[in-house]
């Protein structure tokens, strides 16, 4: 039983998933017509429910294996195996020793780190030092791919990591495999748009025009109006439009801030009663009180430089010519130098990102508790 119907993290069924039923139709078409996809995105948008919405589609459980590999937090190409093989295994695991066993088998490279129950069931406890032959593990898991008894879906998240491994030949690699793989169609998931752009339109890159490029944008706002209005129903609870419009404009449409907030108002608007204007705001500090303590540690943690020009950035919301003298003037940074280096760490960790020229704070919550520093 579902207590909150705005789920935050992974999937629950379709009853709990808005709209996107015209791109699901579009991606599963894509895919069904041969085709790999590249699918574009800023971060917390929905690409990867968009995925897992497909993966639930009966036709697609029926007549597919598929798998979803997240290597955002990857930092190399044993690294990136490492975390195929465990997401692989774990989407077998639902369908039975045998299954599972058919792709352990493969991987015959990696035998020491995988280990059985007592009925025969694998478990992963492989470590990066015991990817001692990237390729030849590769080689084994493709080869799995191409013998699988079912066509394969295979999704990648936060592709775009590949292109930084230090290894400089993973995509040229990846897409050799990729090119001369039968048994599967790929989807592609990114959400740097420029790194992802580059990967797949630059004909210097391994992978140009290997792709169908399919680019996702916010769900509109009348049909998650609607979504957000059948749930405070169901609850015998009321949500007015104007709350809904004005949380979604709030958030400029990106949907897992949305589902934040509307998790929050859903929790602390009584049954019986409408949801008001005045409760966003209470949402939004219930939200960031909680993760006060993570805040602290994480502003704690930055270099001085860094910690100022994250405090600027999260001030000026959209922020474009950050070296510029206007903007070292107007909050009081120290030089254009000492910018160029912050901004350059603030990227790498993620704490900031970029568009077009414009840089802002990832974690809008976050931002909005730096703007009281």
């Amino acid at each position: 039983m579902v207590n909150n119907p705005f789920i935050l993290y992974g999937y629950e069924s379709e009853k709990y998933f808005c709209d996107r039923k015209e791109e699901t139709q579009q991606l599963l078409k894509l895919l069904e017509n041969g085709n790999n996809v590249a699918l574009i995105a800023p971060r917390r948008i929905g690409k990867t429910g968009l995925i897992e919405n497909l993966f639930h589609q009966r036709k697609v459980q029926k007549d597919y294996y598929t798998f979803l590999i997240d290597i955002y937090a990857t930092k190399n190409i044993e690294e990136m195996i490492a975390v195929m093989g465990a997401s692989m295994l774990s989407s077998l695991r639902p369908l039975g020793t045998k299954v599972m066993q058919k792709f352990t088998d493969v991987l015959s490279s990696l035998r020491s780190g995988i280990s059985f129950d007592a009925i025969g069931n694998p478990s992963w406890n492989v470590e990066i030092g015991d990817i001692r032959l990237p390729k030849t593990t590769l080689d084994e898991i493709f080869q799995y791919i191409n013998a699988a008894d079912k066509p394969c879906l295979i999704a990648i998240d936060e592709f775009q990591t590949v292109s930084t491994y230090p290894t400089g030949k993973v995509e040229a690699l990846l897409r050799t495999y990729i090119q001369h793989c039968r048994n599967a169609q790929f989807i592609f998931s990114g959400s740097q748009r420029t790194m992802m752009g580059e990967m797949f339109l630059s004909p210097a890159r391994p992978f140009y025009q290997s792709t169908s490029m399919m680019n996702l944008s916010s769900i509109p706002i009348d049909k998650y109006c609607q979504f957000a209005q059948r749930h405070f129903d169901e609850a015998d609870k009321t949500l007015p439009s104007e709350v809904f419009q004005t949380v979604y404009e709030r958030f400029e449409g990106i949907t897992w801030y949305i589902q934040r907030i509307m998790n929050e108002l859903y929790a602390i608007t009584q049954p019986h009663s409408s949801c008001s204007l005045e409760l966003i705001d209470i949402a939004i500090t219930n939200i960031i009180r909680s993760n006060e303590f993570t805040y602290q540690s994480m502003l704690f943690q930055l270099p001085p430089k860094q910690k100022e020009l994250l405090i600027a950035l999260s001030k000026a919301r959209k922020a474009e010519a950050i070296t510029s003298t206007k903007f070292i003037q107007r909050w009081h940074l120290s030089s254009a130098s000492s910018v160029q280096s912050a901004i350059k760490g603030l990227l790498d960790k993620n704490f900031v990102t970029t568009n077009l020229g414009i840089y802002e704070v990832y974690d809008r919550f976050f931002a909005l508790w730096l703007t009281n520093k």
